[in-house]
This record gives C-alpha cells, sequence and structure tokens, in this order.
C-alpha cells in the first residue's frame, strides 16, 4: 500500500478537480493507487469539476448578510438561472454570505473556512456542488461595510428567498441616533441604489482619471458650439454637474422623493432621527455585471449535437 502523502493528494486534485478531502478518501479507499483513485472519484462523479471549468458562468445568486454595524456581500456564479431555483446552492450562497462577515470580506479567507456541516472548505464544498449539481462555479467576489456606531442595512431586488438575489445592496448609515429609524431609511436608501444604480458615493469619491475623461468629451463637443473659451469652461462645468447626477448616490434625485437630493434627504432625516446622519457608504452587486456572456444558437447547437449541421 502506498503512504498517501500530502503531495500525492494534490496530484490527484490537479488530476480531477475534486476537493482536497475527496482526494484523501479516494487515495484511502484505493490503497494510494492513482489510477484506482481518479476511477473512485469519477465513479462518485466528484471528477467532473474539472471539466466544466472553461464554462461562462454569469447567473447565479447575489447573497447579503447583516449584524448590527457589519454587512457582507458575495457573488456565487454558475451557468444558468436553473441552478439558482436549487435549494442546496441557496444554502451554499446563504452560508458564504454568512462566513464573509466573519473574514471582512476576504475572499481567499472566505474560501479556505470551513463550510458548515462538512468536512470541506468553501471551496471544496463549491468543488463538490460543480460535480453534483453540473455546472461550471465560481465565488467571484465579496465585499464588507461598517461602521464604528450606526447600521448597515441590506436589500436585495428580486429575492428569491430572504437575503438572495439577482441585485444585492448593502448601505451605511454612521449616526448615534435610533436605530430603527436608521434601518428603515438605510433600506430606502438600498432601493434607491439598486434602482439607480450609482458609481461613487460622494463628489469626492470620483475617479479622477474617469472625470478627466468626460471632461475631455464635454470641452470637444462645446468647442463645436463656436462660442468663446470662458463659455465653453461654463458649459463643462454644466455638463460635469449632470455627470454627478447621474453616477453620485449623494447627488442623485431621491427615488422615495426626486425633489431632494440623496444628500437633503439625508439631512432631513436627521431631524426625525434625532442626530446627524453620515451616509458612510455603500455596495451593489449586480448578477453577471461585467462578465463577458456568450451568446448561443440554441437550435444551431441542437442540430450540431445531433450531427445534421
Amino acid at each position: 500500500m502506498a503512504e498517501v502523502t500530502a503531495q500525492l493528494v494534490k496530484d490527484l486534485r490537479e488530476k480531477t478537480g475534486a476537493g482536497m478531502m475527496d482526494c484523501k478518501k479516494a487515495l484511502t479507499e484505493t490503497s494510494g493507487d492513482m489510477e484506482a483513485a481518479i476511477d473512485w472519484l469519477r465513479k462518485k462523479g466528484l471528477a467532473t469539476a474539472a471539466k466544466k471549468s472553461g464554462r461562462v458562468a454569469a447567473e447565479g445568486l447575489v447573497g447579503v448578510a447583516t449584524l448590527g454595524n457589519v454587512g457582507a456581500a458575495v457573488e456565487i456564479n454558475a451557468e444558468t438561472d436553473f441552478v439558482a431555483r436549487n435549494v442546496v446552492f441557496q444554502d451554499f450562497v446563504e452560508s458564504a454570505a454568512k462566513i464573509a462577515l466573519e473574514v471582512k470580506g476576504d475572499i481567499e479567507a472566505l474560501k479556505g473556512k470551513p463550510h458548515p456541516g462538512e468536512s470541506r472548505t468553501v471551496s471544496e464544498q463549491l468543488t463538490h456542488l460543480i460535480a453534483t449539481i453540473g455546472e461550471n462555479m465560481a465565488i467571484r467576489r465579496a465585499a464588507v461595510l461598517a461602521v464604528d456606531a450606526g447600521v448597515v442595512t441590506s436589500y436585495i431586488h428580486t429575492a428569491i428567498r430572504p437575503g438572495l438575489g439577482r441585485i444585492g445592496v448593502l448601505v451605511a448609515l454612521q449616526s448615534t441616533g435610533d436605530q430603527e429609524k436608521l434601518l428603515a431609511l438605510g433600506k430606502q436608501i438600498a432601493m434607491h441604489v439598486a434602482a439607480a444604480n450609482p458609481q461613487f458615493l460622494g463628489i469626492a469619491d470620483v475617479d479622477p482619471a474617469v472625470l478627466q475623461r468626460e471632461q475631455a468629451i464635454y470641452r470637444e463637443k462645446a468647442a463645436t458650439s463656436g462660442k468663446p473659451a470662458d463659455i465653453i469652461e461654463k458649459m463643462v462645468l454644466g455638463s460635469t454637474r449632470k455627470y454627478y447626477e447621474e453616477v453620485v448616490l449623494t447627488e442623485q434625485a431621491y427615488i422615495m422623493d426626486d425633489k431632494l437630493k440623496v444628500s437633503a434627504a439625508v439631512e432631513k432625516a436627521a431631524k426625525d432621527i434625532g442626530a446627524p446622519v453620515v451616509l458612510a457608504g455603500f455596495i451593489r452587486f449586480g448578477l453577471g455585471e461585467g462578465i463577458e456572456k456568450q451568446e448561443t444558437d440554441f437550435a444551431a447547437e441542437v442540430a450540431a449535437a445531433a450531427g445534421t449541421r
């Protein structure tokens, strides 16, 4: 019987894509025989994950979890929205969001944490799900918001169950005021963020390179008017203000009262809350945003598989 060493387990994992604990068990069950261990994993359906790793995964779920003044968001992708309706996958995303709270959004630490109720890490449990459900999956991102005093509230748009859906938002409010009223305000602002999709919290947070690129476009357009240079600069400033109103949260028209900017709405609410309120941050995860999705002709795929084309 060959000794089941860490290197042997690592080699088997690289060959099959199966989880570390599954590889160790396979080698133990087969007395350290590599080829027999591969067959053992294949029979158990655990050696298929690697074959699926090249497929585009842009569906799945966003999960959020909050605990007082801390909140976490995760995005875990799969190939089809069918997987999002799988209760086992939902449970996995829910657990991952809670663990993200513990590790402060560190995605590598999240992957290495034990998965609740299993002898596998979160990463190994994901590999197990890939093998059993039959789709490529990926833990794409995780983030955390926290305040010293106040609340972090969450909102899920198109929730498939509490804390899980296609758009997840966290909003952090710094304040010593009434907690219940802070939570209500935070939920409304989170709904605004889901709908308006701001890119930056405040004007000071706008990426200078992005702003310069935008202003260069405004200046070039204004120059075609033939107006004097000082007028052109005023036109650029006007366009810049409109840009801020589109992409900066504090400058956007508040969806709950479009006569107010979000910053003014927070200031107004502070009077009822009983203390100053600072909108300290937000996170918005939209499922699959930024992932290049492969467009396929389903009829052509079927015809090709059947050998008719």
